[in-house]
């Protein structure tokens, strides 16, 4: 299969949202180590080879061809005002036919949490999902003591839909996980989950 070329990026008040690139490897694989405590424990467990070039090339590679092939939109988050990388956010599992739904993760570094950047970064990829993906449905769940993720979810517009035992393993373990979704056309209500 001829996979196509789709460009994608989109700017925020303060954040440039594109796929990472080979230049980017530095200066993620920086962000990472230094926020290695504060991400550890929301993440799997981090392969041997994680911060390496090779595993980083194959990040951008994979990213590449999950945007060509229409199955996910791995995007890199740049402050604008310097263009310094703050995180990376992506809609994944994306599901076409009667589904029309993807799931969205995200992490942000140490040093950029709690400004709002990862706020800003979900009101502009559900926008573009919903507008230029035609999507429906847009997925996420978190660890249930995340309130933070939680709290993130909610501003967004994401309801709290119920919980999923053993859904992921996140730090060596399998979790349950409390699970959100973002609907095109939504009229639920609001809960207090996640409210600090």
């Amino acid at each position: 299969m001829l996979l196509t070329r789709r460009r994608v990026r989109i700017e925020t008040d303060r954040l440039t949202l594109r796929p990472p690139i080979h230049a980017d490897f530095r200066e993620w694989a920086e962000l990472r180590s230094a926020s290695a405590d504060f991400l550890v424990p929301w993440e799997p467990v981090w392969a041997a080879s994680h911060l390496s070039r090779k595993s980083f090339t194959n990040r951008v590679y994979w990213a590449q061809r999950s945007i060509s092939n229409d199955t996910a939109v791995p995007l890199f988050m740049f402050r604008r005002s310097d263009e310094t990388l703050v995180g990376a956010i992506t809609l994944d599992n994306i599901r076409r036919g009667p589904a029309q739904a993807g799931t969205l993760g995200y992490w942000v570094g140490a040093a950029f949490s709690r400004k709002g950047y990862m706020s800003e970064a979900i009101e502009a990829v559900v926008h573009h999902a919903f507008s230029r993906l035609e999507l429906s449905r847009i997925e996420a769940a978190c660890l249930p003591e995340n309130i933070a993720s939680r709290g993130v979810l909610e501003k967004s517009g994401f309801k709290y839909e119920g919980v999923a035992q053993s859904y992921l393993q996140i730090n060596g373990r399998w979790r349950t996980h409390v699970l959100y979704a973002a609907l095109r056309h939504d009229r639920r209500g609001r809960t207090m989950a996640g409210q600090a």
